[in-house]
This record gives structure tokens, C-alpha cells and sequence, in this order.
């Protein structure tokens, strides 16, 4: 009852004029952005920070537009891969293997019917996940000491590192490269400068906001001019935007499993929305067996990564709330905005700041709502914006970024440095290195050492403290194990393929 009753009190505030407005700015913004394939929530949330910092928004207001743009962009993202095989984000791949399949079969308005009925149902289960769990979690975690948050910190990094895509060695250089980014400045016992190349204007360290839009949207803009072209025209014919009582009924139960495991999976940090998808979509094609049609045009193809990636987005916010832990890129850029706005996550928030955790809580139901009201009617307009010409859009998306980091501090060497960190960026998407890790690096890094030390003082210099506690070292393993697995099943794939090539040829 006392979780009802703190829900309650969530409601009034969510459903505050300006809050309620701000859900619906940012669930609308979140699918424009899903829509449109290159920007992103995070390039969408990064630019929006300096903005929230300008006009003083609180707290829970600024988590509710935050909140609103990241699972708003889950649903925007399943258009253009319907419509256009062309995902608009990367949790949509699934999508468009099923959801493409039944447009060119005529089919494509009620697979954006099922899409936006499982992005609701997913989104909305998981609320009632946060609210049930994240209490939970956080009691756990208040027996949490210094060694146990280094361990847990370490699991994070090793966990986004080698979920994030790409080799685990590219993932682990991102993340030195964020730790290292997260050192410059004065150090905090000392006062001594580190890395700051004589730059008063480093002595701070590096700013959050001008190191993410650096590296997300203007290395964004970067690799599209470079690909060129104008954008696709996206007048298609996807008739009306609904769904047969057979569908949903044959649809229902894979939408009810998807978003279970994509809540579990949203909430292990670094593994976010896109491996719930994958996860979803393998399980029920497993359980269709030969009944199922997947991969041509079977609807629970649409159905069961649509509620997957949503449940996913909510439960990735439970990590970052009581852990103080990312659960996505995404999500470590959001930890970044509230550290900013006086903010710190981790096992006391839920008790400290009720107005946030449970009006984010409440803001998310209502925001699901709006999204099911947008979605179906308004399919026309956003598949106009996808025809837009990236001439038209990246120049009004270099301009905000530009604008967002002159109005932080003024500075003219911020933008400069942005525009370093945006060649960085480029040139680590072109040689294969994820970017996430290295916001994750950037954010949690002063945390870790602040916790590395604290739990060396306390011990008298001892390492050993740091594997002492069962929790400290079950998250050791865990760290362990997540570096271990790509690795171990990129070996057992690899012993596959060449065990298929043997039979083959000697067949």
C-alpha cells in the first residue's frame, strides 16, 4: 500500500500543468527524433541540457522531458523501419525485419497499428515494474560501502563495453578514454592540476555537456555529410492505421512476454534496449516454431521487439536511480543532467527526493498515454518529416548544438573543444570504437575514485578490501563474466560456421 500510496502523490505531480505539458514536449520531441534515423535521444537529450540548465527547470520537471524524449524515441523509431526498412533507432532493427515484410505485402497500417499497441503495453507494464522494484533495489543497495560501489562500477563499465558493440578491446579503450577525460582538472585531495595543459579554463575539468554534444551530434553531422544524399521520399501508400481483433489476439501474448524479459534485460546495466529487442525476437520465434512466419511479414515479429525495447527504456531507468548506475548511453547522459542539477542518484534517493522518483513514475504512464494518442493519428506527418533533406536538417542541427554549449559558460574555448571531441567522435565511429563508454567514463569516473579511495583509507592502504564482502565479489565475477562472454561466443560461433564448412564440403 505505501508504494500506491507514494504513486498517488506522484500523480499530482506529474499531472501539474507544466509537467504534464513537458511530458507531451517531450514524448513528441522523442518520436520526432526516433523518426528521423542519425539524430538520436541522446544528441536530442545532450543539446536539451544546456537548455534545462537556462530556463531553471527542477529537478523532476527536467527528468520528466528528459524521460519523455528517451522513451518517446522507442516508438518514433518503428516508423521508418515499417514503412522504409530503415530504422530510425537501433533497437528498430528488429522491427523492420517483419514490420518491411508486411508493408510490401500490403500490410504495412496494421503493422503500425501492433507497433504502437506493444510499445504501450510494454511501456506501461514496466512502469508498474519500476514502481515495484526500484524500492527494492534501493533498500538493497544501502548496504552498499565504498569497495562494493568501486565493484559495481567496474561491472557497469565492463557491462557497456562489450554491450555497446564492437570488439571488447575497442569497448574497453572507449571507457579508458572517458576515465581519462574524467581526471582532468584539479585533483579533488590535492588541488594539483592534472592534465590540463596549462588551460585555465580546464582547471574545472571537462564539461559534460560540450565532451557529449562533441561526440554524439556533431560527429553525427559529420559522418552524414560525408554519406550524403538528400533523404528519402516517404510518400508511401500504408492505408489505415489499424489492426483486426485476430491480430492483436494472435499478438497479445507474445507483447505480455516481450515486455517481461525487456524489463529484466533494461534493467542489467549496459545492456539497454536493443539487446531486449534481439532477445524478444529470438524467444518468439523459438516459441512459434513452425507455425510462425518470421522473418516474412509474421506480425509477433513487430509485436514482441516493439514491447521489448519500451520496457526496456523503463527499466533502465531503475539502475540509474538507485544504483546511481546507467542502464544505457542514454541514460548516462540523463545521470549527467541531474549530477548537474544538484541531483545524486543511488539508494537514498527514493526517500530524499519522492517528488522525483514518483512523479517521473506517474509522467511515465501519462507519457505512454500521449504516445498511444500521437502514434496512430499522427503516421501522415511523421512520414512527411522523414522526407526532409539532410541539407535542410544538419545545419539546423549544428546550429543548436552550437547554441546550446555558448550558453552554459559563454565560452568561445568551449565551442572550440566541442568541435574537437566532434572530430574525436567521428573518427571513433569510423574506426569501430562505441562512444557510450566514454560518457560513462566521463560521469562515473570522479565517483569511482572518490569510492577507490575512500574504501583504501578505511582499510590502511589495504587492497584486499576490495574483495572482501560476497557483493563486492559476486560483482567481480559478474564484471569477469560479461568480458568473457563475447568473447566465448564469438568462439563457439566461430566453431560452428567452420563445423557447417567441413560437413558441407565433405558432403
Amino acid at each position: 500500500m505505501d508504494a500506491l500510496s507514494h504513486l498517488v502523490g506522484g500523480f499530482a505531480v506529474a499531472l501539474q500543468p507544466l509537467n504534464l505539458g513537458l511530458a507531451f514536449v517531450g514524448v513528441l520531441v522523442g518520436q520526432l527524433v526516433g523518426v528521423l534515423p542519425g539524430i538520436g535521444p541522446i544528441n536530442a537529450i545532450a543539446i536539451l541540457i544546456p537548455l534545462i540548465f537556462a530556463t531553471g527547470l527542477s529537478p523532476e520537471s527536467a527528468l520528466i522531458l528528459l524521460a519523455g524524449i528517451y522513451y518517446g524515441s522507442q516508438y518514433g523509431g518503428s516508423i521508418s523501419a515499417i514503412l522504409l526498412n530503415v530504422p530510425g533507432e537501433a533497437s528498430a532493427v528488429v522491427t523492420a525485419i517483419d514490420g518491411h515484410a508486411m508493408t510490401r505485402a500490403g500490410r504495412g497500417g496494421p503493422a503500425l497499428a501492433i507497433a504502437a499497441i506493444a510499445s504501450f503495453v510494454g511501456g506501461t507494464l514496466s512502469v508498474f515494474g519500476l514502481v515495484l522494484l526500484a524500492p527494492l533495489l534501493a533498500e538493497w543497495a544501502i548496504g552498499f560501502g565504498p569497495a562494493e560501489y568501486f565493484a559495481l562500477m567496474v561491472f557497469a563499465f565492463s557491462a557497456l563495453s562489450t554491450l555497446s558493440g564492437g570488439s571488447v578491446a575497442r569497448g574497453l579503450a572507449s571507457t579508458a578514454l572517458g576515465l581519462w577525460l574524467a581526471t582532468v582538472g584539479l585533483d579533488p585531495h590535492s588541488a594539483v592540476p592534472r592534465y590540463t595543459f596549462g588551460q585555465i579554463q580546464l582547471l574545472d575539468g571537462m564539461d559534460f555537456v560540450v565532451v557529449t554534444i562533441g561526440l554524439f551530434a556533431v560527429s553525427e553531422v559529420l559522418q552524414l555529410l560525408e554519406e550524403g544524399g538528400a533523404g528519402d521520399a516517404a510518400a508511401l501508400a500504408y492505408g489505415r492505421v489499424r489492426i483486426s481483433l485476430k491480430d492483436l489476439r494472435d499478438s497479445m501474448a507474445a507483447m505480455l512476454r516481450s515486455a517481461g524479459l525487456g524489463f529484466l534485460v533494461g534493467v542489467l546495466p549496459g545492456a539497454g534496449s536493443t539487446i531486449a529487442a534481439f532477445l524478444a525476437y529470438s524467444t518468439e520465434k523459438r516459441v512459434a516454431g513452425l507455425s510462425g512466419r518470421f522473418g516474412q511479414g509474421d506480425i509477433r515479429g513487430v509485436a514482441a521487439p516493439e514491447s521489448a525495447n519500451n520496457a526496456a527504456a523503463t527499466g533502465a531507468m531503475i539502475p540509474m536511480l538507485t544504483l546511481g548506475v546507467p542502464g544505457s548511453g542514454t541514460t548516462a547522459v540523463m545521470l549527467g543532467a541531474l549530477l548537474g542539477l544538484g541531483v545524486t542518484p543511488g539508494p537514498l534517493l527514493i526517500e530524499q527526493e519522492p517528488d522525483l522518483f514518483w512523479g517521473l513514475a506517474a509522467s511515465m504512464y501519462v507519457g505512454n498515454v500521449f504516445l498511444l494518442l500521437l502514434n496512430l493519428p499522427l503516421v501522415g506527418v511523421f512520414i512527411r518529416a522523414l522526407s526532409l533533406p539532410r541539407w535542410f536538417l544538419m545545419p539546423g542541427v549544428t546550429a543548436l548544438a552550437f547554441v546550446s554549449v555558448y550558453a552554459v559558460n559563454g565560452s568561445a574555448f568551449d565551442l572550440a573543444l566541442m568541435t574537437l571531441f566532434g572530430v574525436v567522435g567521428y573518427a571513433m565511429r569510423k574506426l569501430g570504437f562505441p562512444l557510450a563508454p566514454v560518457v560513462l567514463g566521463l560521469v562515473l569516473g570522479p565517483l569511482m575514485e572518490k569510492n577507490l579511495r575512500r574504501a583504501l583509507a578505511l582499510s590502511g592502504g589495504e587492497w584486499r578490501v576490495l574483495f572482501d564482502s560476497p557483493i563486492a565479489i559476486a560483482l567481480w565475477v559478474l564484471a569477469l563474466a560479461s568480458l568473457a562472454a563475447p568473447v566465448a561466443i564469438r568462439r563457439i560461433t566461430d566453431l560452428k560456421a567452420s563445423d557447417a564448412a567441413t560437413d558441407a564440403t565433405s558432403s
